[in-house]
């Protein structure tokens, strides 16, 4: 067998093993999160109007504790502790709490994510939505699902019939101007646009056709790394406010059902031009 075959072959076997720890850690998460969804004494500003509860780090600093109990050489890349380096190849962006503002109102709109990464590729995705009871989950040419169901993206062909959804960032101040003339342009031709405030949520509504579009500025890798791959394992398409490449180390975001994508782009494109 060729050395190649091998790789693979190894590369299948611990894609397995972390995909069942992937799994273990949403259950984790989604019960510590909902021990404290409605009892918060209060949270703290980690910027202007940023903040973070002892949800985020409770949560956080469990799935830490066992993804270095168990598989120590791997990277991790969390919103509230920062980046740790292992040399296995293998990396886990994690978002504790997406939607901590809505968490913190007891507004039930947000989740945790966990994207399983592989030499900078995405080879699994986990998405828990407490208050909902919905978990989606995408491996890499295994298809997206909900609750263990496949999903797909819609079959909306026209912005015109669309049911988009945006987002606004936490140094929203700074770009109101920027932020709101592709909102006011795809307001005024779609048939609805949304804002939810957990950008993962998003993501996965898009993929299971809930909503046909997404666009927004300013999101971080744990805000994208699990979604991205629910959306594309679904049948849907993204890419950054010019039509190139996504990554989730980039600044701007496109999702979509793949069918209005190019339109849905000159949209946002053309509002700031």
């Amino acid at each position: 067998m060729s050395t190649h075959h091998l790789d693979e072959q190894f590369e299948c076997i611990d894609l397995r093993e972390r995909v069942g720890l992937l799994k273990e850690l949403g259950h984790l998460a989604n019960r510590l999160l909902m021990n404290h969804y409605g009892h918060l004494d209060g949270y703290e500003f980690k910027g202007d109007v940023d903040i973070v509860t002892v949800a985020d780090k409770a949560v956080e600093d469990a799935v830490l504790e066992r993804i270095t109990a168990i598989f120590p050489n791997d990277s991790i890349l969390a919103e509230e502790s920062g980046s740790h380096r292992g040399k296995s190849g293998w990396s886990w962006v994690i978002d504790p709490l997406d939607g901590t503002t809505n968490f913190a109102h007891s507004y039930p709109f947000f989740a945790f994510s966990c994207g399983l990464r592989y030499d900078d590729d995405t080879k699994a995705g986990l998405v828990e939505i407490p208050v909902m009871r919905e978990t989606f989950f995408a491996m890499r040419d295994a298809g997206a699902f909900l609750n263990e169901k496949p999903i797909a993206v819609s079959t909306v062909n026209c912005v015109r019939q669309a049911l988009l959804v945006t987002g606004l960032p936490y140094f929203r101040a700074k770009v109101m101007d920027e932020l709101f003339a592709p909102m006011r342009q795809v307001a005024l031709k779609g048939q609805g646009l949304r804002r939810g405030g957990a950008a993962s949520v998003d993501l996965c509504y898009v993929a299971c056709g809930r909503l046909d579009g997404y666009f927004e500025i300013g999101l971080k890798p744990w805000d994208m790394a699990a979604g991205e791959l629910i959306v594309r394992e679904a049948g849907g398409r993204l890419s950054d406010y010019r039509g190139n490449p996504f990554t989730i180390f980039g600044k701007e975001l496109v999702a979509s059902n793949a069918l209005i994508h190019n339109e849905l782009v000159e949209e946002v494109l053309n509002a700031n031009e």
